[in-house]
């Protein structure tokens, strides 16, 4: 008795993950004649893969917009740790050649 129960939660658990995994597949051909439906079904979140011969060759995905730099964010954590100057100093010889005997000198 206990044996099946548990054989009945695994494939109720198999089951439950397989059915998020399911993703539709087209052909490139179908996909160029259909695209429009393709696009509608893709914004409901839908995944997509799209083959050639049978091989996957792209998938199509809902949008994910992509954050930038978040500069006020970044001064923000660094004022939380005590952070107060931001700015940074470069020497104004910064980029002047190097004296010939630089790394013949021993070291300190």
């Amino acid at each position: 008795m206990t044996v099946g129960l548990f054989v009945c939660a695994a494939l109720t658990v198999w089951l439950h993950v397989a059915t998020f995994d399911v993703m539709k597949t087209v052909s490139i051909r179908d996909a160029k004649n259909r695209l429009t439906e393709l696009a509608r079904e893709v914004e409901a979140g839908e995944t997509i893969v799209v083959t050639r011969n049978g091989r996957p060759v792209f998938d199509l995905v809902p949008h994910q917009k992509r954050g930038g730099l978040n500069l006020e964010a970044g001064e923000a954590y660094l004022r939380s740790k005590g952070i107060t100057r931001t700015e940074m100093y470069i020497a104004d010889d910064f980029d002047d050649p190097l004296p010939e005997d630089f790394l013949l000198k021993p070291l300190p």
